[in-house]
C-alpha cells in the first residue's frame, strides 16, 4: 500500500491525517513507495529538502522538488534497501539526486547533499561563466582605449 502526499504552499495534505502550515515556500510533494509516511517521516523530508532553498536565487514558488522515498524490495532484511530521489526543478534547471542506504534518514541526508553539491556546482559555472564574460568586454574595451 502507498500513501500519496501533495505539499501546496499553505498546507500538507497526507491521507488520514491533518492539514499543517507549512514554513517555506517551495513546493515540495513527497511519494512514499512501500513504507508508510509517517509524520516524523513527513517533517524530517520537509526540513532537510527546505534547506536546499538558500542555495537557489529563484523564487521560492518557482522551485518545484520532488521526493521519492522507500524501499527497493520487500523481502530482504539485510543490506542497502531504503532509496531516497530528489528531483529538483527550476527555471531553466533541473537536477536530480538518488541513493540507496540501509537507514531511510541516512539515504534522505545523502541524497540531500549530493544534491546541494550539484546546486553548488551549477551555481560555480555561472560565476564563471559571468566572470569570463567581464574578462572579454574588459579586453574589448581596452582595444578601444582613447590616446
Amino acid at each position: 500500500m502507498s500513501n500519496r502526499s501533495s505539499l501546496s504552499i499553505l498546507s500538507i495534505n497526507l491521507i488520514g491525517c491533518r492539514p499543517r502550515p507549512v514554513s517555506n515556500g517551495m513546493n515540495i510533494n513527497i511519494k512514499a513507495t512501500g513504507i508508510e509516511l509517517t509524520g516524523a517521516l513527513h517533517d524530517y523530508v520537509i526540513d532537510k529538502v527546505g534547506s536546499l532553498e538558500r542555495f537557489l536565487a529563484f523564487d521560492k514558488d518557482a522551485i518545484i522538488a520532488t521526493v521519492e522515498i522507500g524501499k527497493t524490495t520487500n523481502h530482504h532484511k539485510l543490506g542497502d534497501f531504503f532509496r531516497a530521489e530528489i528531483n529538483l526543478s527550476f527555471p531553466g534547471q533541473s537536477l536530480r539526486a538518488e541513493t540507496t542506504e540501509s537507514d531511510l534518514y541516512a539515504a534522505i541526508d545523502i541524497a540531500k547533499d549530493n544534491l546541494a553539491e550539484e546546486i553548488k556546482s551549477v551555481n560555480k559555472k555561472k560565476n564563471t561563466l559571468v566572470k569570463r564574460g567581464g574578462r572579454l568586454l574588459k579586453s574589448i574595451l581596452r582595444g578601444f582605449k582613447r590616446e
